[in-house]
């Protein structure tokens, strides 16, 4: 499976590209500069670098790992080229005030957004991993949640992402649920800042499943 990860050259991208090569995908490394994509991919073994639209045209899953205020106008400028491919949208949009962090008043998901201008179906997961234990030297010990419509698309990104934990994949129902996701990424960043750990999710009762 040939992987684009739109914003690659980002501490998140960075980090996933970083665990995808590890796991023996083909990873295209994207970027609005190819010659710093290009860099970022050597430097993680991925197969290449490109401008984000060559990385997303060329790619059988595209991830959408750029900051959460540049996801949705990227998806837009990158519809065409993204064409059916299936999306993994990871962004959680999130307000940041001296009470702590909280998700922001907007009643859809990033992820249900994105949806509305893309061909393909939209998958949205991976919101509790942080970029610092999604890039460590093992494998983080967390559950990824993963929410969408397409049963096919879901399938392929419940694949992707039981490979990047050494948890499991949890399909956690349809994309509608994803704004409880993205929420849960607010709750994370403030249990990590209170007990100044790096705190990510288990799902416990799924023994046997």
């Amino acid at each position: 499976m040939k992987i684009g990860v739109i914003g690659g050259t980002g501490s998140f991208g960075v980090a996933m590209a970083t665990r995808l090569v590890e796991a023996g995908y083909e990873v295209i490394i994207g970027s609005r500069d190819a010659e710093r994509a290009k860099a970022t991919a050597a430097e993680v073994g991925a197969a290449g670098g490109a401008t984000n639209a060559d990385a997303a045209r060329t790619a059988d899953l595209v991830v959408l790992a750029t900051n959460a205020d540049a996801a949705l106008e990227t998806a837009k400028g990158l519809a065409d080229a993204i064409g059916t491919t299936p999306v993994l949208s990871v962004a959680a949009e999130l307000e940041f005030g001296k009470g702590g962090v909280r998700p922001t008043p907007e009643a859809t998901s990033i992820a249900q957004r994105i949806q509305d201008v893309v061909a393909g179906p939209v998958v949205a997961g991976l919101h509790s991993l942080a970029a610092a234990n999604l890039g460590g030297e093992e494998a983080p010990e967390e559950d990824t949640l993963v929410c969408g419509d397409d049963a096919e698309a879901k399938a392929m990104v419940l694949e992707v992402a039981g490979r990047l934990t050494s948890g499991r994949a949890v399909d956690a129902g349809p994309l509608a649920s994803a704004r409880a996701l993205e929420g849960l990424t607010a709750v994370i960043i403030n249990v990590n800042k209170r007990y100044k750990t790096h705190a990510g999710v288990r799902v416990t009762g799924l023994d046997g499943h």
